[in-house]
């Protein structure tokens, strides 16, 4: 017998694959509308949270259609915003500059997206939603061109890929409508856009890393509520990118950092980046005195309206980050995100009902009628502009798209392949880092540790080369390894005598157990050799509540 005919499985309505704010909302919208669904929920974290990352300004607009009343028993460290500054920087100096309008945060909220993830947790498990964490959807399960569920929980797995002594072949969790909500550059979607050819007919989806910590600094230095963003320096004009400071809580911040991976410069490190940033005056004056309590990393879509692939498909649908709905001007996505997944739920109740419409229909159909796809049309040409006119053109095209012409430009524009965009290293500047302070600059295995980032030594690695013989002529020969400067987890080096740390030829060093599942090395690899797998359940970084 087969592996997949051994294993044990379970029928559901409605199976969720992913506990981040769309998937959440998807499974509780569901049950308030169909009560008697049987809904199912599995995130890979080890706990719901453990793996949300978000500089979070939350817009309360889907929430508040979602649970009415949830200012009377709110998320922990929900802090309303009280000030918004939008700032341009130069190498030693911050001017103040009008916040745009996508960027003004009045009614909205500072919060750890993790807890708001744990909160809408409790909320679904309330109204029955069975929620399984630590619990890796690896496969998907496709029976005559139609998804009908995911395989989960594989366990056991040895690092020569035989099964161990504690090996657990999963389970088979089957429904009729499965809904992906794994986040940006999941791994189960990315194959499913390959499956049902999804991204047909639309633009290239373009992204971002996000690199974040969580400081707590002294009483007098924090004002609660408030919202600080750059632009400007350290990003050369060719790179696009940007930071935050939001102040939550007692005395915590989260200062975050975020740079365009269509990036030129094979040299750049958007890790060191984030680390100079915090040196500007304008900046460390917020953290002297401060002490770093976290960090993480996650790459995010960046490619507007334009980039969305098909939603449906036989079996299944995509929501949330998955999809992409970041609106990237506003510099937030969980309320789009959100507001897919109960438009997704929406339809579903109304197919498990037996009633109009359709489900592959009624989604998608509803969708671009809501306020989601009104949102993200009126921005669509903000993000690639910056591509095409580099950052001083941007901000141009910024204001002229947003004062001018509204949003209502009789153009759309498209982006380009984010891993195509590399200059070889003998073309490129090579850029010299400074070295950490451990005072407000710090090393990438110091940042990791912060994560708590975990996996099991004795299973494969989820990193993997799918030609290794392609490295040393390409990344190496051509770019002088570039994941080991865009990773932001020190999972990559590049080891031998030529590059002085070895003997021998150069060979590519995966350190897998520092990964913290940003998706970079994904997204930027320049041949898209690297090829980042589902890990055992549990895995990965473990953010604590103020993330």
């Amino acid at each position: 017998m087969s592996d997949a005919e051994q294993r044990e499985s379970m029928e559901f309505d409605v199976l969720v694959v992913g506990g981040g704010p769309a998937g959440l909302a998807c499974a509780i919208r569901i049950k308030q509308q169909n009560p008697d669904a049987a809904v199912c929920l599995v995130e890979k974290g080890s706990e719901i949270g453990a793996h949300i990352l978000s500089g979070a300004v939350l817009e309360p607009r889907a929430l508040d259609e979602l649970i009415p009343d949830w200012r009377e028993d709110p998320p922990a460290l929900a802090t309303p915003v009280t000030e918004d500054r939008f700032m341009l920087l130069t190498a030693t100096r911050a001017f103040r500059l009008p916040t745009p309008p996508q960027m003004h945060n009045e009614g909205n909220y500072i919060v750890s997206l993790g807890n708001v993830c744990r909160w809408l947790a409790a909320k679904a498990e309330a109204l029955g939603v069975e929620i399984y964490p630590g619990f890796a959807a690896s496969e998907t399960i496709i029976e005559d061109g139609q998804v009908r569920g995911v395989v989960a929980g594989v366990m056991g797995i040895t690092r020569e890929g035989e099964k161990g002594p504690n090996y657990q072949p999963g389970m088979e969790l089957r429904a009729t409508y499965t809904v992906f909500a794994e986040g940006c550059r999941g791994s189960l979607t990315k194959r499913l856009f390959e499956t049902f050819d999804l991204r047909a007919g639309v633009a290239p989806q373009t992204y971002a890393l996000g690199m974040k910590e969580l400081w707590e600094i002294p009483k007098e230095k924090h004002t609660p509520g408030l919202v600080w963003h750059s632009t400007g320096w350290p990003m050369p004009s060719d790179t696009y990118g940007g930071s935050w400071l939001y102040m939550l809580g007692e005395n915590l911040v989260s200062i975050g950092f975020v740079v365009g991976l269509d990036y030129p410069n094979p040299w750049l490190s958007p890790f060191e980046e984030f680390q100079r940033f915090k040196h500007h005056p304008a900046v460390k004056g917020f953290l002297e005195g401060g002490k770093r309590v976290a960090y993480g990393a996650r790459a995010l879509n960046e490619g507007g309206i334009q980039a969305v692939p098909k939603l449906v498909f036989p079996g299944g649908m995509i929501v949330g980050d998955a999809a992409g709905f970041l609106n990237v001007p506003k510099i937030k996505g969980t309320h789009t995100s959100m507001k897919s997944g109960m438009v997704a739920a929406e339809a579903i109740a109304l197919a498990l009902q037996g009633e109009r419409p359709p489900v592959l229909e009624g989604y998608p159909a509803a969708l671009k009628t809501s306020w989601v796809w009104q949102e993200l049309e009126g921005v669509r040409n903000i993000r690639p502009g910056f591509a095409k006119y580099g950052f001083w053109g941007g901000m141009l095209n910024a204001a002229l798209d947003t004062y001018v012409l509204r949003g209502k430009a009789p153009w759309t524009w498209t982006h380009h392949q984010d891993h195509e965009t590399l200059k070889t290293a003998s073309e490129a500047t090579r850029i010299d880092y400074p070295k950490p302070d451990g005072v407000l600059s710090f090393d990438r295995l110091s940042s990791v540790y912060l994560s708590n980032t975990n996996h099991e030594e004795d299973q494969p690695s989820h990193l993997v080369l799918k030609d290794p013989a392609r490295w040393e002529g390409v990344n190496w020969e051509r770019f002088a390894s570039p994941e080991s400067r865009y990773c932001p987890a020190a999972v990559y080096e590049a080891v031998g005598a030529a590059a002085g740390n070895g003997e021998g030829p150069m060979h590519l060093v995966i350190n897998a157990q520092n990964c913290v599942h940003c998706k970079t090395c994904d997204i930027k690899d320049p041949t898209q050799n690297i090829d980042w797998r589902t890990p055992e359940g549990g895995g990965g970084p473990n953010y604590i509540g103020g993330m």
